[in-house]
C-alpha cells in the first residue's frame, strides 16, 4: 500500500495556519534602558509564536504608577525589582511570577569620541557644561548615576551642571542631539551587537552603585493571554539571554 505526500503537506500548512491564526498581541510596559533589545525580543516572538507587542516606554517609577491608576498592560519589564515587588504585594501582578531578565550597567556616554576617557576623568575636568542623568526618584539608572556621583565626592562640583530627564531615554537623547556633552546613561542604549554604536564611554564600575537588577512580571490583565505568556517564557530561555548579553548586560 502506498500514501501520498501531498495529504500529509497540507496536513502540516493547516496546523502551521491555525497556530499563527490564534496569534494576538500582548500590551507591555518596559523600562526605556531597554528600548533597543525589546525589539529584537519582538522580532523573535513574532517569527516564533506569530504574538506581536504594543510597546510602552518609560521611567519604571511612572509605568508604576500608570499601572496601579488602572494602564492596561499585560506584562511590566521594570529596572529594578522594587516595582514587581510591590505590583505583587497590591494584588495587580501574579504571585510568584516575577523573575530576573537582566542586570543593568551604567556607563558615562558622550556623542563626541574623544569626551570620554576609560577612567571617566573628565568628570573632574571642565570640559563640557551639561552632565545628563534621568530622575533618580523614578529611574533606577537615574539613581545608579546619583550614587557614582557620590561616590567619587563630585556631588558640589556637578551638581550646577546637571540635566535631568524623566527617563533614561530622554536622558540619552539629551547627550545624542548635544544638549548636553556628556551623561549618564544605560550601556544597552549604546551598544549594537556587542559594540559601541558611536562617540566615547567610560563604563562606571560596579563597586560605584548598587546592583540594577532588572525585574520582570505577569501582571493580571495577562494572565490569561497566550501573547503574554509566550513572552515571558521567551524572556527566560538561553538564545534570548544571549541576544540581552550582547546589549551589555549580565544576566
Amino acid at each position: 500500500m502506498k500514501f501520498s505526500a501531498k495529504p500529509l503537506l497540507l496536513s502540516t500548512a493547516a496546523i502551521t495556519f491555525t497556530t499563527f491564526s490564534l496569534a494576538e498581541q500582548a500590551h507591555i510596559a518596559v523600562a526605556a534602558n531597554f528600548a533597543e533589545p525589546i525589539k529584537a525580543v519582538a522580532a523573535v516572538l513574532e517569527k516564533t509564536t506569530g504574538h506581536t507587542l504594543s510597546v510602552t516606554l518609560g521611567a519604571t517609577g511612572k509605568l508604576y504608577a500608570q499601572i496601579k491608576n488602572g494602564a492596561p498592560f499585560d506584562v511590566l519589564l521594570a529596572a529594578n525589582t522594587a516595582a514587581t515587588t510591590a505590583l505583587e504585594k497590591d494584588g495587580l501582578a501574579q504571585v510568584g511570577t516575577s523573575f530576573t531578565y537582566a542586570n543593568g550597567k551604567l556607563v558615562l556616554w558622550s556623542a563626541d569620541a574623544a569626551k570620554v576617557d576609560a577612567k571617566g576623568e573628565v568628570l573632574k575636568g571642565s570640559s563640557f557644561r551639561k552632565l545628563a542623568y534621568a530622575n533618580p526618584k523614578t529611574a533606577p539608572y537615574g539613581e545608579a548615576a546619583v550614587q557614582t556621583i557620590d561616590k567619587l565626592g563630585l556631588t558640589s562640583a556637578l551638581t550646577p551642571k546637571l540635566v535631568q530627564g524623566e527617563s533614561i531615554g530622554q536622558a540619552y537623547n539629551f547627550v545624542h542631539t548635544g544638549n548636553a556633552e556628556i551623561g549618564f546613561v544605560a550601556m544597552s542604549q549604546v551598544l549594537e551587537s556587542g559594540k559601541l554604536k558611536g562617540g566615547s564611554i567610560w563604563v562606571v564600575p560596579q563597586s560605584l552603585y548598587k546592583p540594577i537588577q532588572q525585574d520582570a512580571v505577569l501582571l493580571n490583565r495577562g494572565a490569561n493571554k497566550p501573547a503574554a505568556a509566550a513572552l515571558v517564557k521567551l524572556l527566560q530561555s538561553p538564545n534570548i539571554k544571549d541576544l540581552i548579553r550582547s546589549y551589555g548586560y549580565d544576566i
